[in-house]
């Protein structure tokens, strides 16, 4: 079969629309919003602050906790049922995995950072849209980071590699996802899942088209920041 033209009608290794900002939840030490297409993902800091129970600590830095959440009412498929998931907590995880290799906690001995990432709408890489706006979040919140963590789905439908699927792709029959997370700086990958099975090939030009769709993202997610701390004037 071929995959001769995407069911949005993008480009095979276009976006969706994609915009962010930070500074969205007033009460939080950090927050950012982060929308690609109809997924809306927004993220809230709490920390650095003190861990109990104590067993929990770690004396020599701090820990990450992310906790991820789709609310019921958030899109596309069936409705979520509230309240914490299997998957809900193996993303929270993942998450972390991925936020973890660009963060330094280790002047916060004791203390732990939170981040709760909401879902609000969704259509396909809820992972990604939380991981870009949870590292927005922290970047707000003065959290040390050696880069900003840029996340975006690539893959394979039918006989086409595609970049940023959308539901009706993810959804596909015959089809790959691959959630990616990378610093575009030193080009470091912090989470690569794959659901399917590919060439060693394609998987390497998955990667390649990762990287140009994340170094577009982080320009978006710079952008938000210098615009927040008045450093780049608004459009």
């Amino acid at each position: 079969m071929s995959y001769t033209k995407r069911f949005s009608g993008r480009k095979f290794d276009e976006l969706r629309p994609f915009e962010a900002k930070v500074g969205v939840v007033k009460r939080a030490d950090g927050s950012a919003m982060f929308k690609i297409g109809s997924t809306i993902a927004i993220a809230s800091v709490y920390g650095p602050r003190e861990l109990y129970p104590q067993f929990l600590q770690d004396p020599k830095k701090g820990v990450l906790r992310c906790n991820y959440n789709m609310v019921a009412f958030s899109g596309s498929g069936d409705r979520v049922k509230p309240g914490p998931s299997r998957r809900s907590k193996e993303i929270g995880l993942v998450t972390e995995k991925a936020l973890l290799p660009f963060i330094d906690l280790s002047d916060f001995g004791g203390a732990v950072v939170d981040v709760f990432i909401e879902l609000i709408q969704t259509d396909a890489g809820t992972r990604c849209a939380g991981i870009n706006a949870a590292a927005l979040a922290l970047a707000h919140a003065g959290i040390p980071m050696k880069d900003l963590v840029s996340a975006v789905a690539v893959g394979k439908i039918e006989d086409k590699l595609v970049v940023d699927l959308d539901y009706e792709e993810d959804s596909h029959e015959i089809g790959v996802d691959i959630p990616l997370a990378m610093s575009t700086r030193t080009g470091e990958i912090s989470l690569l899942q794959m659901d399917g099975i590919i060439s060693v090939e394609e998987v390497k030009n998955c990667v390649e088209n990762a990287r140009k769709a994340c170094e577009k993202i982080k320009e978006v997610q710079v952008k938000a920041l210098k615009e927040f701390y008045g450093l780049e004037a608004k459009k």
